[in-house]
């Protein structure tokens, strides 16, 4: 690096440092949900233009696809949905006039996979003439990130009868921790309708949340539309509590609008019941339905069919197989089963090692990376694909022995990111760090991100976003934001986070208050923002 870019840097650095300072000397008074990387404001308010307009010279994104232009209408309408604007009303506002929000995209490309660059940086000035915000992204995602960030600043003034944006002027340079901050839904459970879905999308979209893990099916029902073998839907609840392909394609399309990932879970082998309601050769036996019957090359036949299907629809990289929880009691117990285990030099729990590995070369195949519950990594890690992310749920220490031996790692240990245990408060969800005793930098690495799990046994779409929210916001920070930057004392945060409840609340999202657990009711009359 010559003597110029080596001072840039370290110009850079220092001034970063100072930002993150100013941010921290007066971090009471942000309401910026998640903390971004740095960040400067002021005192001042400028009024939002009742013509407030998208400015895109510059930019290298031709937005063919109108991504950014959706994104800009979304922003205009959640700034707008807590009061009417009237425009009607007269007043002499002394404050300034902001025109609108010059956004420049570097990429042209609006490919949505992983690791796509997501940061941005915002600056709104306190005058101009006229004035407009300043929006630079590396891809449009970065962008409609920097859409959310603005949206919080702005508020409505009763006075004016206008919208304001406060603490002009802002400086803020942001990106994200992680590459992968999901949240899990479970469709096999209870079965979610297709505007609830869309709904806690929206919602992921305002905490910067990037994956959809769709649990579609489980032993309880199997609701998703598989042309290859159209009767396996037959194992979903009713006819009405199904999604079509096309539905499918529509929670695809819609999330990825909004720089959301959506990733498939096909739980095999165990959590398959369902499946052999249409295909009952899949049971091992008529009184022992479960896991899928390991010595049948239908089986995997089917399994085959369905990720073909899957590769039709959900264009992630990822896909998850599921591989948890697997009583292998049923092979070992079924007689024509326990022979060709023996024909096979197989007992149950190389079976189960043999069901999963020939499930992830059958997932390879269709160009998928796979995601497996850690259980196939403390039962057989060392034979999996390269290409597998261990998925961590059952307790601590296991993200520190997969990296160590050299895969990927996602976190969702269930005594902390578990939301359907709606005893864990908000602190903890806030506190649960993914990189707890992984202090080597390569390792550090390995940790993909982590994922907050809205199990269905008791959610549905009466109770869902009480469930998820506000504790999912929690995490949603832990993930986004720079350690550096994280509250050590969640308590600290406390103040913030209350305000993007109620900010929730507001965009006709059913957030719970702080107080308590998930699923929370207020304990008293009283206002939002300290409930």
């Amino acid at each position: 690096m010559g003597k110029f870019g080596l001072q840039s840097v370290l110009l850079f650095a220092v001034v970063v440092h100072i930002l993150i300072i100013s941010a921290a000397a007066d971090i009471k008074n942000l309401k910026i949900w998640p903390m971004p990387l740095s960040v400067s404001y002021g005192h001042r308010n400028l009024q939002l233009s009742n013509e407030f307009v998208l400015k895109t010279e510059g930019s290298k994104y031709p937005d063919a696809s109108g991504i950014l232009k959706e994104g800009f209408s979304r922003l205009l309408d959640i700034i707008k949905v807590a009061h009417v604007v009237d425009t009607n009303f007269s007043y002499d506002s002394p404050s300034p006039v902001l025109k609108g929000i010059q956004v420049v995209v570097l990429s042209p490309s609006d490919e949505l996979q992983y690791g796509v660059d997501e940061s941005y940086n915002l600056t709104i000035p306190e005058k101009g003439n006229p004035a407009f915000a300043y929006l630079t992204a590396k891809t449009v995602y970065g962008a409609l990130h920097g859409f959310q960030t603005f949206s919080q600043a702005c508020h409505f003034n009763l006075t004016t009868r206008s919208i304001e944006v406060h603490q002009v002027p802002w400086t803020i340079v942001d990106r994200p921790r992680f590459s992968y901050r999901g949240i899990l839904i479970d469709t096999s459970r209870h079965y979610l309708p297709l505007p609830v879905i869309l709904k806690v999308i929206d919602s992921m979209a305002y905490a910067k949340l990037n994956v959809l893990h769709w649990h579609i099916v489980d032993t309880q029902s199997f609701p998703l539309e598989i042309p290859s073998f159209p009767n396996l839907w037959n194992g979903a609840y009713s006819n009405s509590e199904r999604y079509t392909v096309a539905d499918a394609s529509e929670i695809v399309r819609y999330a990825g609008r909004r720089g959301i990932n959506v990733l498939a879970e096909l739980d095999v082998p165990g959590h398959a019941k369902s499946w052999g309601i249409g295909y009952p050769s899949l049971w091992p036996s008529k009184n022992c339905q479960e896991p899928l019957d390991v010595s049948s090359d239908f089986t995997f036949k089917l399994i085959d069919g369905i990720l073909s299907d899957f590769s039709k629809i959900f264009k992630y990289k990822f896909v998850h197989l599921g591989g948890d929880e697997v009583d292998t009691s049923c092979w070992t117990l079924t007689p024509r089963i326990s022979k060709w285990l023996k024909q096979h030099r197989l007992n149950g729990t190389s079976a189960y090692e043999y069901f999963v590995l020939r499930a992830q070369k059958i997932a390879l195949s269709h160009g998928y990376e796979i995601i497996n519950w850690e259980e196939t990594f403390n039962n057989f890690g060392n034979k999996l694909s390269p290409k597998t992310i261990v998925h961590n749920w059952l307790g601590g220490g296991v993200a520190q022995q997969v990296t160590a031996a050299g895969l990927r790692c996602i976190v969702s240990n269930q005594d902390k990111w578990y939301l359907d245990h709606i005893d864990t408060t908000w602190q903890d969800f806030y506190s649960n760090e993914p990189l707890t005793n992984i202090t080597k930098p390569e390792q550090q690495r390995l940790v993909i991100g982590g994922e907050v799990c809205m199990w269905g046994e008791h959610i549905d779409g009466s109770n869902i976003e009480t469930t998820i929210w506000p504790r999912a916001a929690a995490a949603a920070e832990r993930l986004w934001t720079i350690y550096d930057n994280i509250a050590k004392n969640p308590e600290q945060a406390a103040r913030r986070l209350a305000y993007f409840r109620c900010l929730l609340n507001q965009r006709g999202v059913a957030s719970g208050p702080l107080t308590g657990g998930g699923r929370a009711a207020p304990d008293e009359p009283g206002s939002c923002y300290e409930q």
